[in-house]
């Protein structure tokens, strides 16, 4: 895809990701059940009072009766938003609501995102003040230098809660993890080690203080700005109190002059700045942290290149050693809010950088290294720093926080460490993490998925949404290629990547009838209805599959089920040793990840096609890099009322057991009793079970699929599916009327299944080596 279709298309795709459903990316929810008069009655008037009450006589118990001790305040005027400048309060809410997504995502936090329209700072100080009873904590974002400064110096006098701005502290202390183990590896001494900044705003002078605080001495630092060199004499001391401390009685001038033989550049400032001759011109084994977003001062290869023994850390993802806020602010705030904080202070940042620092010398778990496609990651240079999405980094950096907070006296609710980081653990969640996982492993060798409808507009967006992210090869099916690619223009969409083939001329079409007929010709199959089949898109993708012209197949945006499932079945067929095909459909609800089976196919299923069934879906979840965990559903619990309904479920786990003896399998259960763990080691110590059932597999059709809809309606879970397992090559199907998006997971779940199911012919079709 040409460099200007790929901005258009991601700039079509990011207003759309916006728009849709719900607007914007935050809503509110009730934490609370507000469905019958009593509800209603506690929730408001009269009950409400007497939390209001007990507030009033204890203030303490605010964080008891309301949302207060897990709610922070994203607060900004939109006068520096990240590579987007002044652009006020309101443009700048899309910053502020993803901030608050991360806030959840990452830390379990709620969050108001506040934009104020003013530029004075004492209005900012005073609104805050004001709204503070509200929050357990203030994050005060993208509000320009050196305002900034004195806003949140104000506010930490003024207030008894954490307050922290993320543009100074944050890249302060994940840079500063950064500098801890670089500074290892390269065996230099942090008090000895001369550092240029290349920038003099917010995150700047904050990179510089916390780097003097880990140890760099004051009169081993140098700072620049658009000016040049901060220099004595240069006139304009005395204007900005924040950059003062930094100006050096020196002959340097530009930056050029600046980190010539310097050990360590600190970049947060503008796009090149640094040449490869200027770091060229650096002490051996240089640490080049070029953090300019989202371009940096020096390419990552730049820099290697006139360094090749330098460590280099920027703010990009594509490549190692990614600087990125994400792993700081929202661990940052949990531990301070879990301790009830009255500030986060220094010894907190330390203790942040110190916990991320050492856990990027710890084993990587296989988890993160598959994620990540790196299966060597490991400390050293291109490894000084936790991945973002390292679930770990929660347990680590919350727990040193608030241990921090604790031992430095302004925690006002001190708890027993061993305790916390088991609850912080039981937080961690990795199945949220599966589609991103998918995404990555689909990247690593993409494959070719067909879709027979080919000029439908949604799979004509996804097709090249598809391309962009690089999970698959699409191939699109239609009477007209040329009706197709006017269809991609006049929808603003790049075809580049993307096959389309006119089935009437395909040159296989033929070799394609005469399979179909010697494959089914037993089954009322004859060469004319055959040829008549080939027709039919459906069965002519499903033929490509068949055939090894595709490696998977997605269908069904604008027909029911049957009509992509059939040709599933009589064209591709159960894999070997199988005997049934089932749908399996991934829901995630409150960051927790469930897999529901059969929702689609098996109308009523006896105990051995059950056990299939349960079998089929384990070992997709598998696949997702999961471990599955089964409930068998039923009206009963083990046995509690004895009818054929539910020993056929007994039945089921008995005969899944025999065939798999490890797998964590139990039931009849009822659907209540699977989702409380606790309720369920109490009652029934027995059971098979010891994590959180993830696999549940319904008695029936009619019970599966009433409850599959009756739980995306009534709590509007999010969902993926349905996932057809069984087949031996993967064909997956689509709801009428899905969205892109959804199309866009099927087909990396298809190019993964696709990639797994080419792995595992190989390996059965390896020669033995003769010893």
């Amino acid at each position: 895809m040409k460099p200007d279709k790929k901005i258009e298309a991601l700039k079509k795709a990011a207003l759309q990701y916006h728009e849709r459903d719900r607007r914007g990316k935050i809503e509110v929810i009730s934490s609370k059940p507000c469905i019958t008069q009593n509800d209603l009655s506690l929730a408001y008037t009269p009950g409400v009072a007497e939390p209001c009450r007990a507030i009033q006589a204890d203030p303490a118990k605010a964080r008891l009766y309301t949302a207060k001790g897990n709610l922070v305040a994203v607060v900004s005027n939109g006068t520096a938003v990240l590579g987007l400048g002044n652009i006020g309060a309101l443009a700048g809410k899309p910053v502020m609501e993803g901030k608050g997504v991360l806030f959840k995502r990452f830390a379990d936090i709620d969050v108001f995102d506040i934009e104020l329209d003013t530029e004075d700072p004492d209005a900012i100080i005073n609104t805050v003040q004001y709204l503070s009873p509200t929050f357990g904590g203030i994050n005060l974002e993208d509000i320009k230098a050196p305002e900034c400064f004195y806003i949140e110096e104000e506010l930490k006098k003024r207030l008894d809660i954490p307050v922290f701005h993320d543009d100074q502290h944050g890249t302060a202390i994940i840079s500063g993890a950064a500098l801890i183990n670089a500074l290892e590896l390269v065996k230099k001494d942090i008090d000895k080690v001369k550092a240029v900044f290349s920038g003099a705003g917010a995150a700047g002078i904050a990179c510089a203080n916390f780097y003097i605080k880990l140890g760099i001495k004051p009169e081993n630092i140098m700072m620049t700005d658009s000016k040049g060199v901060l220099w004595k004499g240069r006139g304009d001391e005395g204007r900005n109190p924040y950059k003062d401390p930094f100006y050096r009685e020196t002959d340097a001038r530009t930056l050029a002059d600046a980190v010539r033989g310097a050990d360590i550049f600190c970049g947060l400032s503008l796009k090149g700045l640094l040449t490869k001759e200027m770091a060229s011109a650096m002490a051996p084994r240089p640490i080049i942290f070029a953090m300019a977003n989202p371009d940096p001062e020096i390419t990552y290869p730049d820099a290697l290149e006139a360094c090749p023994d330098a460590i280099v850390a920027t703010g990009r993802s594509d490549y190692p050693n990614q600087v990125n806020n994400v792993l700081g602010f929202p661990f940052i705030f949990r531990g301070a809010l879990d301790v009830e904080a009255t500030a986060i202070n220094e010894e907190m940042k330390l203790a942040a950088a110190f916990s991320l620092a050492n856990l990027a010398k710890e084993e990587v778990p296989e988890a993160v290294k598959r994620a990540y496609g790196d299966p060597n990651l490991k400390f050293g240079p291109e490894y000084i720093i936790p991945k973002p999405f390292d679930s770990r980094v929660l347990v680590s950096t919350a727990s040193a926080v608030a241990e921090a907070a604790i031992k430095s006296g302004v925690a006002r609710n001190p708890i027993d460490m061993e305790e916390y980081r088991e609850l912080l653990r039981d937080k961690i969640d990795w199945s949220r993490d599966v589609m991103r996982k998918i995404y990555i492993q689909a990247r690593k060798a993409p494959k070719k998925v067909v879709f027979p409808e080919g000029n439908d507009p949604k799979v004509i967006w996804a097709a090249s949404e598809i391309v962009r992210e690089g999970i698959a090869h699409p191939i699109l099916l239609a009477k007209s290629r040329t009706e197709v690619l006017a269809l991609f223009e006049e929808l603003n969409h790049d075809p580049e990547g993307v096959e389309i083939i006119e089935p009437k001329r395909w040159p296989y079409r033929q070799q394609y009838v005469d399979a179909l007929y010697t494959q089914n010709q037993r089954k009322g199959f004859t060469q004319s209805r055959a040829s008549l089949a080939m027709r039919d898109y459906f069965y002519f993708g499903a033929m490509m599959v068949h055939q090894g012209h595709a490696d998977g197949m997605v269908a069904g945006v604008g027909v029911s089920y049957p009509e992509v499932l059939t040709p599933a079945v009589e064209v591709i067929g159960p894999r070997d040793g199988g005997r049934l095909i089932a749908g399996m459909y991934m829901l995630e609800h409150n960051h927790r990840l469930y897999f529901f089976a059969d929702c689609t196919v098996n109308v009523n299923p006896n105990a051995e096609d059950l056990a299939e069934i349960a079998l089929m879906a384990a070992d997709q979840v598998e696949r997702l890099q999961l471990e599955p965990s089964i409930a068998m559903l039923s009206f009963t619990n083990f046995g509690s009322v004895q009818v054929p309904e539910s020993e056929k479920v007994a039945k089921a786990v008995e005969l899944a057991r025999k065939q798999r003896p490890s797998l964590m399998i139990d039931g009849p259960m009822q659907a209540d009793v699977a989702l409380d763990l606790n309720f369920l080691k109490d009652n029934y110590p027995f059971a098979n079970i010891s994590k959180r059932p993830n696999l549940l597999v319904f008695p029936n059709l009619d019970a599966g699929n009433t409850s599959l809809k009756l739980v995306r309606k009534l709590i509007k879970a999010h969902y993926i599916g349905p996932i057809l397992i069984g087949l031996k090559k993967p064909i997956h199907l689509l709801a009428r009327g899905v969205e892109v998006n959804m199309i866009i997971n099927m087909t990396a779940i298809a190019s993964v299944d696709a990639q797994q199911i080419e792995e595992s012919v190989k390996a059965d079709t390896l020669e033995p080596v003769e010893s």
